[in-house]
């Protein structure tokens, strides 16, 4: 369960991603247009300690991306090159907003969703002392859900910045898609998900096991 707050950033996800993006090697987009939000799901941290965030976006007329975002209330050590920027949350102070591919949180969570088919976890806002669910913008499902037990996936070792950006560790090799419009078939077990506007299930991640 992600429990969400209701509550203001400065600057937001889109303003950080809309200076971001065009510096990426894979974004096929324009720059200097605003990012708008397409769909998105989330992860649960086990620990609760860090946000999960996937975000599908499109820039103008471009393509839609997919952007694997994880917030932190500390700087990541050794995530210099994966920080997107840092924002001002009204409820939770500074927080320090990545590039969630080279997050062990976020690795360790999306083969989780992959190999043991966990899925996204359901959002709930904090509302009068109690709680109210917020719909999901999108489904995701699993190919490869099975009944091995999920290794530990530790910190990745490396990390290519690519579309698909390839994230290995020690047990798993994480493939995640970037541009979602050009029919990428990731080997091994595939994560797919569907929106409004895309019934049809396109893939987002695959794992392999090591």
């Amino acid at each position: 369960m992600a429990l969400l707050h209701r509550a203001t950033l400065r600057p937001t996800k889109l303003e950080l991603l809309t200076e971001w993006l065009p510096g990426r090697g894979w974004y096929d987009g324009p720059a200097g247009v605003e990012v708008v939000r397409v769909a998105g799901y989330r992860f649960d941290d086990p620990a609760g300690e860090v946000g999960v965030e996937t975000l599908l976006v499109r820039a103008g007329d471009g393509p839609v991306h997919q952007v694997p975002l994880t917030y932190r209330g500390a700087p990541l050590d050794g995530a210099d090159d994966w920080l997107v920027g840092t924002t001002a949350h009204s409820v939770l102070g500074r927080r320090w907003v990545y590039d969630a591919c080279g997050d062990p949180v976020y690795a360790a969570a999306l083969a989780a969703a992959i190999l043991t088919g966990s899925g996204q976890a359901e959002e709930f806002f904090e509302v009068d002392g109690g709680q109210e669910r917020r719909a999901p913008t999108m489904a995701i499902d699993s190919s490869g859900a099975d009944a091995a037990e999920l290794p530990e996936v530790g910190t990745p070792r490396r990390v290519v910045d690519a579309d698909p950006t390839l994230i290995v560790t020690d047990t798993v090799e994480l493939a995640v898609v970037r541009r979602l419009d050009r029919g990428t078939s990731p080997a091994g077990a595939v994560l797919t998900g569907t929106w409004e506007g895309r019934p049809t299930p396109l893939p987002l991640a695959s794992a392999i096991r090591r």
